[in-house]
């Protein structure tokens, strides 16, 4: 799991770390035990939402749960903040909110 060219992120140390599954937008990426999940979605892809005021792609911003740019959601339709939420067993979570169509993780 070192990140691919179509991804924002790419790890280059510390992979080591046991792998943890966490799905995405319906699909199962391998993040790496410690990671928020804002690693674990720029690992696999270019943004973490777009955004709803105009569409644009968003990849985070404050890195400190402040600045409201990293908004994941829950199949429920809670939201998490994607720089400090721990990536664990089990996690699903949609970049877009519910009910929305899937983006590509481009």
């Amino acid at each position: 799991m070192s990140g691919t060219a179509s991804s924002r992120f790419v790890r280059l140390a510390e992979t080591e770390r046991p792998a943890v599954p966490v799905v995405i937008d319906g699909e199962t990426v391998e993040a790496l035990a410690g990671d928020t999940l804002l690693t674990a979605i720029l690992t696999h892809g270019k943004r973490v939402r777009r955004s709803e005021f105009g569409g644009e792609a968003r990849a985070g911003f404050c890195l400190m749960a402040a600045c409201q740019d990293c908004w994941v959601w829950t199949a429920d339709g809670g939201r998490l903040r994607a720089c400090d939420t721990p990536v664990a067993p089990g996690l699903s979570i949609l970049t877009q909110p519910p009910g929305t169509p899937w983006p590509s993780r481009g």
